[in-house]
């Protein structure tokens, strides 16, 4: 699974209505332009191609009075919004998702109702536990990894990763349990966008002015 799909149409998503420059702002405003690979390129390739696959549908709205090509802007359709959620499940509750796959679903996690987040990630924990009591019974001797030589590390640090992310895994479940964060339909949501024309401390270069030059808008 492709993390920027998830982060584009999520972005789109939170505004009803979004232009390229403004996805970009909120996902480097994440910091997301760290931890996945939410570039400009591949922010404005995603916005267009997942256009032509009839996931979002494109608004051509009028130029800037500066001139200049007419700004587009994204709003998912139907088959977007469905598709929006496959992901977002799927990267909730997979065993061993990518980082940067596993952070977009935690960024949209409160898109969905809380019991089935709860759901979700109860999966990721049940898959977890399946898969380090299969691999244990016979990468795991009694004397330890090295008995394979070094390579018996490599298993050792898988099974140290899954027992990492069980625990995380488990306490987001207990916090969400105990009544943390505004789930959809519970009330008004944190909103985690910025305001139009709130400058962005996390931009990674220039300003509106890129958009045009992408042919995204």
């Amino acid at each position: 699974m492709s993390a920027i799909r998830l982060l584009v149409l999520g972005a789109v998503r939170q505004h009803g209505r979004a232009h390229g420059y403004q996805v970009r702002n909120d996902l480097e405003y994440w910091g997301a332009h760290e931890w996945s690979n939410a570039k400009p390129g591949s922010i404005y390739h995603a916005l267009k191609q997942m256009a032509k696959q009839g996931l979002l549908h494109a608004h051509d709205i009028a130029p800037s009075t500066a001139g200049g090509p007419p700004r587009t802007e994204y709003e998912l359709t139907p088959a977007g919004e469905e598709e929006y959620f496959r992901l977002l499940r799927a990267a909730l509750a997979e065993r061993d998702p990518k980082t940067d796959v596993l952070s977009a679903g935690i960024g949209f996690i409160v898109d969905l109702p809380r019991d089935e987040a709860v759901a979700l990630l109860k999966e990721r924990v049940r898959a977890i536990t399946e898969w380090r009591t299969s691999v244990t019974s016979y990468y795991m001797p009694e004397g330890g990894p090295e008995q394979f030589g070094h390579i018996g590390e490599i298993m050792h640090m898988w099974v140290h990763a899954a027992d990492s992310g069980a625990e995380w895994t488990r306490g987001l479940i207990e916090r969400i349990e105990g009544g943390a964060y505004v789930f959809a339909g519970e009330g008004e949501p944190f909103v985690g966008v910025l305001a139009d024309g709130q400058p962005n401390p996390y931009a990674t270069r220039g300003g509106a002015g890129d958009e045009a030059g992408s042919g995204a808008g």
